[in-house]
């Protein structure tokens, strides 16, 4: 872009954050006068509460205003957050559209939020979610359209310019008359990596945008490459339904099934950013556990599971995991419940205070009456048939002594109730040795039958669906197993994204979770593989790849330093090339182990040496909550979803179970640099 242009830029920039500071003035006013509202109201009401009227009306109103007032200071705290916001960058794209039939071209700035001088102007800087800015993502100069409220509007680009503005000034600024997409990715990933994920709103290219926008699939399935930017798609992609349904559609209605709490930490800000409030985050894991509480004391996770497998490796317990998460061990359950509605209860009649009913009369309630009722509460519903029979018979309630009287009776139709043991009595019948027979508190199940037990638990008692989820995002999709999805399926029947990679397994081998997510959701899901990845310098990506021979991936042309690989006598020797080799110059480095106990003891000897080089260093296990600058250290399997500028693996010479995916996922958690180290 030649001076003059630049110039003219600087010139439409500076208005535009004068504009904005004006409105950040005007919203602190209305904070101010509206904070002084409210304490009048509280004033007046402590004055005059005790002559307010006896029904309680004028106090109801008084409380009524007060909420009005409160709630609209909120919005204009709000306001003035995203206000601040556009100040440090106001917008970063520009598209010069002429529509069919006009002469003049107009122009829309695109930025991270809608600005207008007051409400219902016309917009000065467009929303990135707006419909015309979908010109911006989708096309160069030429021919374009875009689908607005109204329908189709065609016509021309006759420009695009694309901005890096920073701190309120303008950086950089591009003429798009040809796609440069790749040169701004250059330019923001040469950058350092942060403890927080970027947005990527600059950035968004054809294929995410149409994935960002897409409102006709109800489950959206997700299948890229490390570095595609899955994760960034999938938080974008909310913002823009929150953006376009808020009638609809609220922060709370949606539920993002994460992989850790450090991952809930480093994203957390990315909605935020765009306007948006935080959504509820929680790992699959930690629900069973909730789940399965009145069952049992504890509950192993995936890592217990992966850390027993990696130091001692057990083919019959892999077989055995694999065995009870799969598409027959529910048919398994299946049929011991079909067996066991004969034997889990021994019917007969009841007499209660006079009243009677046979046991043919019981019998024909629990098999037929209530027979779609899950089989640990059909009694329940036979009891409480039974008591509003005998209340409307004999015109008086039951007392709560006598009602749990009457539950004495039932409960003791049943030969058991405790899940753990109707569970192991399943794995006897069906050639599996037993859980240990112990009481409730001392009880911890095995990672191989956490989700089978809670299947059984919710086909025995019911769950409740959980229809106050309207969008449910499940990240790391190829560590679910058709159980998992199963479960899942009979709980939410909102909309879904579900994204992951499967070269990123957690297990042994790989398992392609799009050959039966259909057989679980329906045929009726959107399926979409990205192939071009964006994280790694090619010297990284490539190494990466040959791990477990990738194929088929497309790599943005960033070139850095050459991996380096080195295999170390004593532990001391490899701290000190670690020591040598952390450069000063980035934000953010990690060393990575295989198990947790490697982990800890290598930050224990190491920390004192990263210190004396002036870099922080930080231990991650799987009760972290915090991602932070310096050197991280933890496992491969932790770090997953995460980035660094540099990474270092320390890995045992020998290679162990799951090494393979270990060298791949850790090789691609580096942006810049990857020393990939080993130990005799």
């Amino acid at each position: 872009m030649d001076d003059r242009l630049f110039a003219e830029e600087k010139e439409y920039l500076s208005e535009m954050i004068r504009k904005i500071g004006d409105q950040i003035e005007k919203t602190k006013e209305a904070l101010s006068k509206g904070q002084k509202e409210i304490d009048n109201m509280h004033d007046y009401y402590w004055q005059n509460y005790t002559e307010m009227d006896q029904y309680g009306y004028e106090d109801y109103d008084n409380q009524q205003a007060l909420l009005e007032q409160v709630n609209a200071n909120a919005k204009q705290a709000k306001r003035k957050q995203r206000l601040k916001r556009m100040l440090d960058s106001p917008y970063f794209g520009r598209v010069d559209f002429r529509y069919e039939g006009e002469e003049e071209e107009e122009t829309f700035y695109i930025g991270i939020g809608n600005f207008a001088e007051r409400a219902g102007a016309v917009p000065l800087i467009y929303d990135w979610r707006a419909p015309v800015c979908g010109l911006f993502y989708d096309y160069d100069k030429g021919r374009a359209s875009y689908q607005a409220p109204s329908g189709e509007m065609e016509g021309e680009i006759c420009q695009k310019r694309q901005y890096k503005i920073q701190g309120g000034r303008l950086i950089y600024a591009f003429a798009c008359d040809t796609k440069i997409d790749d040169d701004i990715l250059k330019a923001e990933l040469g950058g350092n990596g942060d403890v927080q994920l970027k947005n990527i709103v600059r950035t968004i290219q054809k294929e995410q945008n149409a994935i960002i926008r897409n409102t006709k699939d109800k489950i959206l399935v997700i299948q890229g490459a490390a570095g595609s930017g899955k994760t960034s798609i999938a938080l974008h992609r909310i913002a823009y339904l929150l953006y376009h349904d808020r009638e609809r559609l609220k922060s709370s209605d949606i539920l993002i099934l994460s992989p850790s709490s450090v991952f809930s930490d480093y994203v957390s800000h990315v909605l935020p950013e765009l306007g948006e409030e935080n959504i509820r985050e929680m790992s699959f894991d930690l629900f069973a556990y909730r789940e399965l509480k009145s069952v049992a004391g504890d509950c192993e996770d995936r890592y217990d599971y992966l850390e027993r497998q990696i130091r001692f490796p057990d083919r019959e317990e892999e077989l055995r995991y694999q065995e009870k998460q799969s598409a027959s061990f529910i048919g398994t359950i299946e049929g011991f419940l079909a067996v066991l509605e004969e034997e889990l209860v021994e019917l007969r009649g009841v007499v209660f205070k006079g009243f009677q009913k046979t046991e043919e009369e019981i019998i024909k309630l629990f098999y037929y009456k209530f027979q779609n009722t899950p089989l640990l509460k059909r009694l329940d519903a036979v009891m409480e048939y039974f008591t509003d029979e005998y209340e409307t018979l004999r015109g008086k309630n039951l007392s709560e002594e006598e009602t749990e009287a009457l539950q004495v009776i039932f409960n003791r139709m049943y030969v058991m109730k405790d899940i753990y043991h109707i569970y192991n009595r399943m794995l006897e019948d069906n050639g599996y040795e037993p859980l240990p027979d112990v009481e409730t508190e001392r009880r911890k199940i095995p990672y191989e039958d956490v989700y089978p037990m809670l299947y059984l638990k919710y086909r025995l008692e019911g769950q409740t669906a959980r229809r106050e989820i309207r969008h449910l995002v499940i990240d790391e999709m190829q560590d679910y197993s058709f159980l998992q999805y199963t479960i899942l399926s009979q709980m939410f029947s909102c909309r879904m994204t579900i994204l992951g990679d499967r070269a990123q397994t957690l297990d042994g081998s790989g398992q392609d979770v799009l050959s039966f997510l259909p057989k679980v959701f329906g045929k009726k899901l959107k399926k979409i593989v990205i192939n071009k990845s964006y994280r790694n310098t090619l010297e990284i990506a490539e190494y990466a790849a040959k791990f477990i021979g990738l194929t088929g991936i497309s790599f943005l042309e960033r070139h850095g330093k050459e991996v380096e690989e080195q295999t170390f006598p004593t532990l001391d020797m490899l701290f000190d090339a670690v020591a040598e080799n952390l450069s000063g110059d980035y934000e953010t480095y990690a060393l990575l182990t295989m198990t947790e106990e490697e982990a800890y003891d290598i930050y224990r000897l190491i920390k004192e040496r990263v210190r004396e080089r002036g870099i922080s260093i930080h231990y991650i296990d799987r009760d972290s909550t915090a991602f932070d600058r310096g050197l991280t250290v933890t496992t491969y399997y932790l770090a997953k979803e995460l980035e660094f500028d540099q990474v270092f693996t320390v890995f045992p010479e020998k290679e162990r179970p799951f090494f393979q995916q270990a060298a791949y996922i850790s090789a691609t958690r580096a942006l810049h640099e990857l020393y990939m180290y080993r130990i005799h």
